[in-house]
C-alpha cells in the first residue's frame, strides 16, 4: 500500500526505507546479462563484491554473490566478462543501496571465449610451457633481428624506427604474415619457422598494435604457442597493449608492452653504452693513476732510506766489519804463534839440558872399548886395551898403555863390603 504524506505528517526516512526494502523484497529473482567490473574480494567476508555494467549504455548496479558460487566458476570470474547471472533485487535499507543477490551466474559471448581461453591456460600451464625457468634471456647485441609482423602496420615502423635511432647499425631480417583473421595463425607459424631456420637471427619479435579480443584470438592458438615453445631463438611478444595478455604473452621469453618497448628490449642505446664507456675509460685512468701514485709513494719512501739512498754503506759497514775480524784473526794468530814459539824453546832448552851431549860439551868424554861397551872401571882398560873416546865433536881412537887408581874413588862393591 502506497504510504499517505503530507506537509504536516511526512514519513520519517526508516519508513521510507522500510517501504522500499519491502517493495523490492516482493519482486522475484531476473536474468540479467551484462559485464562483469570491479570485483572485490574482502578477506574474512563470505560475501564477493562486483559491479555489473551494461554492454551499450552507461548504466551500472552493484552485485554481491556467496564466495562459494564465486570459487566455484571455472574458468575463475574475471573483470571484462560477459556475463548472464539470475539474481533478486535487494535493497539494503541501512545504506539506502539497491544491488543484486546472484544466485547463478553463467558466461555468455565474449565470457564464454575468455572461459575457453582460460582454460586453454591452465591446461598449457599444467604441460610447463610457461615455467619462468625455461626463459631465455635476450642476447645484449643480437647479429640480426628476425621481425614478424603486418606489411606496411604501424608496428613494423615503430620497431624498424625504435631500434635503429637507439642503434643504427642494427640488421632487420622483416617476415611478413597476416595478424588478424581465420590465416593469421597458420602466417605467424610460417613466419616463425622461416626466422627459426635464418643461421643469422639471433632474436625473433611478434609485433601487432594491439586490438580487441577476437582480434587477439589467432595469438592465443595452441598451435601458435606449441610453435613458439619449440623454438631455441628467444622470442619477444608485443602483440597487446598493457591490459591485453594473449597467450602468446605467457610462452614469449619477454613480454614487451607495445613494439616500441619491443625495440627497446632487442638493442642497448648507443649514446647510453657510449656514455658507458667514456664513464668507464675515465674510472679506469682514475684508478690506474691512484695505483701509479700509491705505488709512486711506497717507492719513495723505500728510496728515502738510508741503505737505499747510498747502498754502498751497507757494504762499507760489512767491509769494516770484515777487516776488523780479519785484524782480530791475525792478532790472534801472532799471539798463538808466539807463545808456541816460546814453549818450542822452553821443550828445546830442558831437551838440550837433558842430553849427554850437552855434557859433553862442558869437557866430559865417554870410552867405550872395541865392542862398544861404555868403560866405567879401570879394570876394563887395562894396558894395550883400544878404546874409543866420545867427545862432543867427535870420536878418537886410543890404547890404554897403563892405569891409575884413584885413591878417593870407592866402588860400591867395597862400600858394600867396609860396611859388613
Amino acid at each position: 500500500m502506497a504510504l499517505e504524506t503530507s506537509l504536516e505528517q511526512p514519513a520519517p526516512v526508516r519508513s521510507i526505507a522500510n517501504a522500499l526494502s519491502g517493495w523490492i523484497d516482493r519482486l522475484g529473482a531476473v536474468w540479467v546479462e551484462g559485464q562483469v567490473t570491479q570485483v572485490s574480494r574482502r578477506p574474512g567476508l563470505q560475501t564477493v563484491f562486483m559491479t555489473l555494467r551494461d554492454s551499450h549504455a552507461d548504466i551500472s548496479v552493484n552485485v554481491t554473490c556467496a564466495r562459494s558460487l564465486y570459487d566455484s566458476l571455472n574458468p575463475p570470474l574475471v573483470e571484462g566478462a560477459s556475463v548472464v547471472m539470475h539474481a533478486k533485487p535487494s535493497y539494503y535499507a541501512n545504506r539506502g543501496s539497491l544491488s543484486l543477490v546472484a544466485r547463478d551466474i553463467r558466461m555468455v559471448g565474449l565470457g564464454e571465449l575468455l572461459a575457453r581461453l582460460e582454460r586453454r591456460r591452465q591446461l598449457l600451464a599444467a604441460e610447463g610451457l610457461f615455467a619462468p625457468d625455461l626463459k631465455r634471456s635476450l642476447p645484449f647485441l643480437p647479429t640480426c633481428v628476425g621481425l614478424v609482423t603486418a606489411p606496411n602496420s604501424a608496428a613494423e615502423r615503430d620497431v624498424l624506427d625504435n631500434a635503429r635511432r637507439r642503434w643504427p647499425s642494427v640488421r632487420f631480417e622483416v617476415v611478413h604474415a597476416t595478424m588478424q583473421g581465420t590465416n593469421s595463425a597458420s602466417t605467424v607459424i610460417a613466419a616463425l619457422q622461416r626466422l627459426e631456420a635464418h643461421p643469422e637471427v639471433d632474436v625473433v619479435i611478434v609485433a601487432r598494435g594491439g586490438g580487441s579480443v577476437e582480434d587477439l584470438l589467432p595469438f592465443s592458438d595452441e598451435a601458435v604457442v606449441r610453435a613458439v615453445f619449440s623454438m631455441r631463438t628467444p622470442v619477444i611478444s608485443a602483440i597487446g597493449h598493457e591490459p591485453d595478455q594473449p597467450l602468446l604473452d605467457l610462452v614469449a621469453d619477454v613480454r614487451a608492452s607495445t613494439p616500441t618497448d619491443a625495440a627497446k628490449l632487442v638493442v642497448p642505446d648507443m649514446a647510453e653504452e657510449l656514455n658507458g664507456v667514456r664513464w668507464a675509460h675515465q674510472r679506469i685512468r682514475a684508478l690506474v693513476r691512484a695505483f701509479v701514485d700509491r705505488e709512486q709513494g711506497t717507492l719513495d719512501t723505500l728510496r728515502s732510506r738510508p741503505v737505499l739512498a747510498d747502498p754502498r754503506t751497507l757494504l762499507d759497514t760489512r767491509a769494516d766489519e770484515v777487516h776488523a775480524l780479519r785484524e782480530r784473526a791475525r792478532r790472534t794468530l801472532s799471539h798463538r804463534l808466539d807463545r808456541a814459539a816460546d814453549d818450542v824453546d822452553h821443550h828445546r832448552a830442558r831437551a838440550r839440558a837433558l842430553s849427554p851431549l850437552a855434557t859433553l860439551q862442558r869437557g866430559y868424554a865417554v870410552v867405550q872399548d872395541d865392542a862398544g861397551h861404555v868403560v866405567t872401571s879401570i879394570s876394563s882398560a887395562a894396558a894395550g886395551t883400544e878404546l874409543t873416546v866420545r867427545l862432543a865433536d867427535g870420536r878418537v881412537h886410543t890404547t890404554s898403555t897403563g892405569v891409575a887408581p884413584d885413591p878417593a874413588a870407592t866402588t860400591p862393591d867395597r862400600d858394600a863390603g867396609a860396611k859388613s
